[in-house]
């Protein structure tokens, strides 16, 4: 069932929706938690690793990363949003912080950067909510000391 006569996505309901993303990340929600921070159909998410399609394509690249990323910490530290009739241009900047252990080495390293992306945010058809469509990681910046991906 589709929803019908919805309000116009709202910049403050969208930058809501980032910070709940980044919550869930930072604490490896469960999967399903997921389901309603992205759209039902033509879902595609670009990461600097690869390209996904789809919840199955998220949840590939999800059960894949927080088996490699631990004690990972998300500051979103600027979310402008363009609205465009039923949908939103998002630009995010999240500084990202996360733990990697390489075997054998003998500690972890920290990986500490600023992660640009470009989010378009449309209106669930079926929940009303904002959804992120098109998530899309455009440049990674390394802080001094960082170790890299």
């Amino acid at each position: 069932m589709t929803v019908t006569n919805v309000a116009p996505l709202t910049a403050s309901e969208i930058k809501q929706l980032a910070a709940d993303w980044y919550l869930k990340l930072d604490v490896h929600a469960p999967l399903e938690e997921y389901i309603p921070f992205v759209a039902e159909e033509g879902l595609e998410m670009r990461f600097p690793e690869a390209t996904v399609y789809g919840f199955d394509g998220f949840k590939g690249w999800y059960d894949r990363v927080i088996r490699i990323f631990f004690d990972e910490v998300h500051t979103l530290k600027q979310v402008n949003v363009q609205l465009s009739g039923d949908e939103a241009t998002v630009q995010v900047i999240v500084k990202w912080e996360a733990s990697v252990w390489n075997p054998p080495a003998a500690t972890s390293q920290r990986i500490v950067l600023d992660a640009y992306q470009t989010w378009i945010v449309k209106r669930s058809p079926y929940t009303g909510k904002p959804v992120i469509s098109t998530y899309i990681v455009d440049s990674l910046s390394y802080y001094e000391g960082s170790a890299r991906l």
